[in-house]
């Protein structure tokens, strides 16, 4: 997350900030997928759907 959003963003205050990482939690967790979760998204994962 680091890395990805807050080191490439620069934030005016804190609802800009909180704003961006809820977009970010929710590409995240809804649409990027992960090597580690053999290439389907956490939420796929948690909810038991296959992509």
């Amino acid at each position: 997350m680091k890395y990805e959003e807050v080191y490439s963003k620069d934030y005016r205050d804190v609802a800009e900030a909180r704003h961006g990482l809820a977009n970010y939690f929710r590409f995240y967790n809804d649409q990027r997928i992960h090597q580690a979760l053999d290439y389907r998204t956490p939420q796929s994962v948690h909810f038991g759907h296959l992509q």
